[in-house]
């Protein structure tokens, strides 16, 4: 009732779009997490109030709200692993498609979900009988060894040792970081360990189901919650009977083909170097054939879990699809209507108005603005006419100029021209519209802008004819030949012009820039809350300087070609790396 009075209030205006939200936040923030559960289920069945609100806020204040969000920070993902997933659904269902908050745009890896296991095999307890234990008086873990109720299926006689525990165990390892499969020492090690454990899976199969069927009826008849784990139990005691349940085996398969079609598919921030070679991928699809097939063989419903999974599969490759192409909206621009406009008819102004008549003079209803219009018949010829140049030729204006630039006149520097700063923003003004020097790349280093234009006056001098140059004699002639050398260079290798920047000429500068890469966004005029979002993104420094330049990338699209990147590596100070670009 609150809820539908506040949007009632938001949308006569009364107040903020952004009450509800606030409201909702702090009722969040006092609340413990068991309240907030209950709090949470009323949010999820307003979810369409909630999103009309939520539209509001977006369109007046350019925002989104955090609120749900702020609350999945409180929770813990292996206790409170439904609550967080109810929040995540609640998030896709209030939010549209096109919204990036929650995707994973740099498909980036939870390296902190570590699966911790026994590695020490002195401390191992697999071989040793049952009686001995008990003989020993160890106690038996609760939750792990217990009285066998009637008609629970008796665990499988895999013959289960150390090696085979450490192996299957260490392989969440690459699940968990998939780059390390690119790696050739760690890909053979992966290589070794999956043949080994597949091999067990296919020797050893599932084929009694129906006790575990009557346990899983007695839990759902009992009222009982739904037990789930968000983290693997890793003991000894349990390896034997995790290999005998058909939901583990699935959840091992299907971490192959997750890791199987990432190995494979094209990802936009992957780096050039994760590429695997022709016996990687003859292994990996001969796998997936192999693996498909022990799903269809694991009960129940073996063949209709491996096709929903493949399904599922292929589906995700049209999302990694949608995100290399920089996530573009899926809502389409409705189409033009291409009817043909119905004709109007206008009447024909007086011929005298139009400047037809006889005088070909123009009315413009005022006789001071007739007066003015009518000054040329032509408008376009009066404005080319001579006496509409206001701009002074280069020798006009730099004849002063090249007189004190003369040594024989012996000037001093403080008392030229060139020092005025209004002489020199004028000059610079002229130099760009009437002068090729101003536009010619150079090696040489000025200090000011009186430096600069001495040297543009001694070229000049030069150059224009009836003026003074032959007493005008600097160490500027090597810059001079230099800068011609670059000209020449500039225009004879045109394909630069329309080069793109690849991938790997990418990864070689971002290598290069590392903490660095600050000075160069100024150039490429990236704004200081995409800045932000890259620092937000990753930690490390060269994966936010390969960051910014895919960001550059995506918004100047065909433009952003080698030339445009080595214009602004050079006005960043890095004319090492802009070398190299122009290398490569």
């Amino acid at each position: 009732e609150i809820l539908g009075k506040l949007k009632s209030l938001v949308h006569a205006g009364i107040c903020s779009a952004t009450t509800p939200f606030l409201l909702l936040g702090d009722i969040l923030d006092c609340l413990p997490l068991d309240q907030c559960d209950k709090i949470f289920s009323f949010v999820e069945e307003n979810v369409s109030t909630w999103k009309s609100v939520s539209s509001l806020v977006c369109i007046f204040h350019h925002e989104t709200p955090s609120e749900p969000a702020d609350l999945l920070r409180r929770l813990s993902k292996s206790q409170n692993t439904v609550f967080c997933g109810r929040i995540q659904l609640f998030l896709a269902r209030l939010f549209p498609l096109s919204e990036k908050s929650g995707l994973n745009l740099q498909s980036q890896f939870n390296l902190d979900n570590i699966t911790v296991f026994n590695k020490n095999e002195q401390e191992s307890t697999l071989g040793q009988r049952p009686t001995e234990e008990k003989e020993d008086g160890m106690e038996v873990e609760e939750g792990e060894m217990g009285d066998e109720e009637p008609g629970a299926p008796a665990p499988c006689s895999i013959p289960i040792d150390y090696n085979l525990y450490r192996k299957f165990w260490t392989l969440q390892d690459y699940f968990r970081n998939p780059v390390q499969c690119y790696e050739k020492f760690s890909w053979i090690t992966f290589l070794k360990y999956s043949d080994e454990t597949l091999a067990v899976f296919k020797s050893f199969k599932l084929d009694d189901m129906q006790a575990s069927k009557r346990k899983l009826e007695e839990l759902r008849t009992a009222g009982g919650d739904h037990v789930y784990f968000a983290k693997f139990l890793t003991s000894e005691k349990l390896m034997d009977l995790q290999l005998s349940d058909s939901n583990f085996r699935r959840h091992i398969l299907l971490q192959y083909l997750v890791l199987f079609q990432y190995l494979k598919g094209q990802v936009k921030f992957k780096s050039s170097s994760c590429i695997l070679n022709d016996d990687q991928c003859l292994w990996m699809e001969e796998t997936t054939k192999l693996v498909y097939q022990l799903l269809k063989e694991i009960p129940p419903d073996g063949d209709k879990f491996a096709t929903m999974v493949e399904h599922v599969l292929n589906t995700e490759e049209n999302w990694n699809s949608w995100k290399n192409e920089g996530c573009p909206s899926f809502v389409k621009d409705r189409p033009v209507d291409d009817k043909p406009k119905r004709p109007t008819r206008k009447r024909q102004a007086p011929e005298d108005f139009l400047g037809k008549g006889p005088d070909r003079k123009v009315f413009m209803g005022n006789d001071e603005l007739t007066r003015l219009w009518n000054l040329n018949h032509d408008n376009m010829a009066a404005c080319q006419s001579e006496s509409r140049e206001f701009m002074p030729s280069l020798e006009d204006f730099f004849e002063e100029a090249i007189e004190q630039a003369d040594p024989a006149n012996m000037v001093e520097n403080e008392y030229k021209v060139v020092h005025n700063s209004n002489y020199g923003w004028r000059a610079l003004r002229l130099l760009s519209r009437r002068s090729p020097h101003f536009f010619q790349p150079t090696n040489q280093q000025f200090k000011s802008l009186a430096d600069y234009l001495e040297s543009m006056v001694i070229k000049l001098a030069k150059e224009l004819p009836d003026l003074p140059s032959e007493e005008i004699k600097t160490g500027e002639e090597d810059d001079e030949d230099n800068s011609d050398t670059l000209l020449k260079e500039s225009n004879d290798s045109p394909s630069m012009q329309n080069k793109l920047v690849s991938n790997q000429q990418m990864d070689e500068i971002a290598a290069k820039l590392g903490a660095q890469w600050k000075t160069l966004a100024g150039q490429l005029e990236i704004k200081a809350a995409e800045i932000r979002e890259i620092e937000t993104d990753s930690e490390d420094v060269d994966m936010q300087a390969k960051l910014l330049l895919v960001a550059w990338q995506d918004r100047e699209g065909t433009q952003a070609t080698v030339e445009s990147l080595v214009t602004a590596l050079n006005a960043a100070g890095f004319p090492k790396i802009a070398d190299i670009l122009n290398e490569t």
